[in-house]
């Protein structure tokens, strides 16, 4: 902390602060970029990659290169007045007890705890609600710097025993091992290479069905492909090599497996994926015989098929054929024609999100302009009532068995952290079970819903939060955030680094674009493939909106997305760099050309498309973040972050970027890239990291937006 700013108050700290930035800013000097003369051919049109050197995340170059983009990326973070001011207020906003929605299996409770500053939530059991509850497994213990994540987990029908993945650096490769709930101590069990996977017991608790690949090629662990996935079944105290292979497509190299075993124990449901795309397969195998073939059920691909439960041989499903908003059906295994389906849960007004079975009844999760409504239906799908919820925000949860007269879930808002209530099903009560404490006043804030036009005149929804008695007065820092993509809705949440944002006197706007899942598969598909600038579209109309009713100004706004949200950023400072003053993108997809040619990225192909195809190279090459920046341009200030064991979106779509973008870049806005290390994609990331990532992302904000940065404590 700079010590004139704990004196000067007003106009002249802040005058101060942005002479102190100038400085900074016009002394910044960015490593050197190594240029090389690849050129790519794309059915007829060359295609300059320069930087594809550091696509190679295992050469000793690639290595210098972080470190010292790291090194100037640090020392400017750290310098800029208040960052530690502001890490100490986040740290003390985010020492809150925390919990995770408990479930129930064998007469036991299980759920997730984190005494506030834990790099890891910790997992406990406990008999009865009112007993004392005891740790079954802490992941802190497993890493002295908490990078090892609980990534997975499933309980036997008895709850004797509990199958646990662990992921190590934020990787997507997990380890799965068995742990004895009675003892917590871990059995022999150890299986490795799998991921995208969970796991389902058998009934009678004699091992698990999981999905996993083949182990990948030396050097090749963060970036090789991952196709011809298989689903195998577990034997409890047996080696993995003995695993059985339940089911694998040699001639679909795509095609993703998971199992789930139904409550009755009787059938085993296998959902083929292929890739991204919501549309499915499903399968099924009947575990009375083990003799049985797997047999194909819904193998069309013509629509999302998400196994429900079942009732003997009908199978429950919520879909969207013929449904874009989500309906339920019932389909019998024994007469599986089209003609003899049953629709049980009609599509609504609503988008349909989720469906339990809990109490012989449906218990069915929608979206209503993206805030969570919950309500309860008959097996016959006839309405029985509504789940009365706090307020305006995002429930999440219901789970349990058919015979369950209790359930949990979890609300929460944009300023309110994640309660956790019981739900007594006879009476439709709910009550606390768990309710977090923290050091923030959400009494203070007020969230709004706008709705807004985008460029063809469609109607957009964004929230807004801010400090009550707002004065629009255009001078508001602004971050506005998005996403647009897969099928994935942005609902409210907490988020600590938010509540220090609006403490600061920041504004959040939320803008659910096109391309999610708020309102069903007709929303996503406006904002996919060939019509992917739908969204960067909806995304600059928010800007503007923003600006044009007088919340904040150019100068005062920055735009903020992770992973596809990255890309929405990339492409956005790319179309509009004059309409933003700051940008952060993170782990985002930059290069819209080659993404389909490491690790998991060909599975994106289903809602952008793929460079290989003649007809969707154009739309790619237009907005490809990588490819759009153009020399002599002043864009936004830019913090790029990424983390080197992110094997989902791998880190090389952010070096290529920075590089491009430092070379390119013109005028005094500082162009940094922060790679985390030892991290991943995001999952799994160690409390003390995170705090340390936000604490320089806000510091970023203040400097470049000329706030007041918050008094340390």
């Amino acid at each position: 902390m700079i010590p004139f700013l704990r004196k000067t108050t007003g106009a002249a700290a802040l005058g101060l602060l942005a002479a102190t930035c100038q400085m900074m800013a016009a002394s910044l000097k960015y490593p050197p970029t190594a240029k090389t003369n690849v050129v790519d051919n794309y059915h007829g049109t060359t295609v300059a990659d320069p930087y594809r050197w550091l696509e190679d995340d295992n050469a000793p170059a690639t290595k210098d290169w972080v470190e010292a983009q790291n090194k100037v990326t640090l020392a400017y973070l750290h310098k800029i007045p208040g960052r530690d001011a502001i890490q100490s207020r986040l740290t003390k906003l985010w020492n809150f007890e925390r919990y995770g929605v408990p479930f129930k299996e064998g007469g036991r409770y299980f759920y997730t705890r984190n005494d506030g500053l834990q790099n890891q939530s910790v997992l406990y059991t406990v008999e009865s609600l009112a007993a004392a509850p005891r740790v079954l497994l802490d992941p802190n213990t497993l890493s002295k710097d908490g990078t090892v994540a609980l990534a997975g987990m499933a309980v036997s029908d008895d709850g004797n025993l509990l199958a646990y993945g662990l992921a190590a650096s934020g990787s997507d490769w997990n380890e799965w091992k068995v742990r004895d709930v009675r003892t917590g101590q871990d059995l022999a069990d150890h299986l490795q290479w799998v991921k995208f996977s969970g796991a389902s017991w058998k009934k009678d608790g004699s091992g698990f069905f999981y999905s996993r690949y083949d182990a990948p090629k030396p050097g090749d662990t963060l970036k090789g492909v991952n196709k011809f996935q298989k689903l195998y079944f577990h034997r409890i105290g047996t080696e993995q090599s003995a695993d059985t292979l339940i089911y694998e497509r040699k001639d679909q190299p795509d095609w993703g497996f998971a199992g789930a075993v139904t409550e009755d124990g009787r059938w085993l449901i296998i959902t083929a994926s292929q890739g991204t795309d919501p549309k499915n397969r499903v399968l099924y195998k009947d575990l009375t015989r083990p003799d049985a073939p797997v047999t194909g059920l819904l193998m069309d691909f013509d629509a999302s098929y998400d196994f429900v439960e079942n009732d003997g041989p009908a199978f429950w499903f919520k879909t969207d054929l013929n449904a874009p908003r989500g309906r339920l059906i019932a389909v019998d295994a024994t007469a599986p024609a089209r003609a003899n389906w049953k629709e049980l849960i009609p599509q609504g007004a609503e988008t349909l999100q989720g469906v339990g079975v809990v109490n012989g009844e449906f218990i069915a999760s929608y979206l209503k302009d993206a805030r969570s409504v919950v309500k309860v239906f008959a097996l016959d799908g006839k309405p029985v009532r509504e789940v009365a919820l706090p307020g305006l925000g995002t429930a999440g949860g219901f789970g349990g068995k058919r015979s369950d007269t209790e359930t949990f879930f979890s609300f929460t808002s944009f300023t309110e952290p994640g309660t956790i209530y019981r739900h007594d099903l006879a009476t439709s009560q709910s009550t606390v079970f768990r309710r977090p404490k923290l050091d923030f006043d959400e009494s203070a804030y007020e969230t709004k819903q706008v709705f807004y036009s985008s460029k063809d005149g469609t109607k957009v929804p964004m929230f807004i939060v801010h400090k009550r008695g707002l004065k629009l007065d255009g001078r508001r820092p602004t971050l506005l955030y998005g996403y647009g993509g897969f099928n994935i809705s942005l609902t409210p949440s907490f988020s600590v680094s938010r509540a220090a944002w609006l403490e600061m006197g920041g504004v959040y706007a939320l803008a659910n674009l096109r391309g999610g899942g708020e309102y069903g598969e007709d929303w996503h598909q406006a904002g996919s493939r060939l019509h992917k600038q739908n969204v960067f579209d909806d995304f600059i109309a928010a800007a503007e909106w923003l600006q044009a009713n007088r919340y904040t100004s150019r100068e005062k706004l920055a735009i903020q997305g992770g992973s596809n949200g990255g890309l929405l950023v990339g492409a956005c400072m790319t179309q509009r760099p004059e309409l933003y003053r700051v940008a952060l993108p993170a782990v985002g997809v930059m290069d819209m050309l080659r993404f389909h040619k490491f690790t998991i990225g060909w599975a994106w192909a289903s809602d952008y498309g793929s460079a290989d195809n003649a007809a969707e190279f154009p739309a790619l090459l237009a907005y490809s973040p990588y490819h759009n920046l153009k020399p002599g341009v002043r864009y936004p200030a830019t913090m790029i972050t990424t983390a080197d064991h992110d094997d989902r979106v791998v880190p090389a779509h952010s070096f290529k970027f920075a590089a491009r973008l430092q070379e390119y870049h013109r005028g005094p806005n500082p162009v940094l890239i922060r790679i985390e290390t030892k991290a991943g994609h995001g999952a799994g990331k160690p409390t003390s990291k995170q705090i340390e990532e936000k604490a320089d992302e806000l510091a970023f904000l203040t400097r470049e937006l000329g706030m007041k940065p918050p008094r340390a404590d």
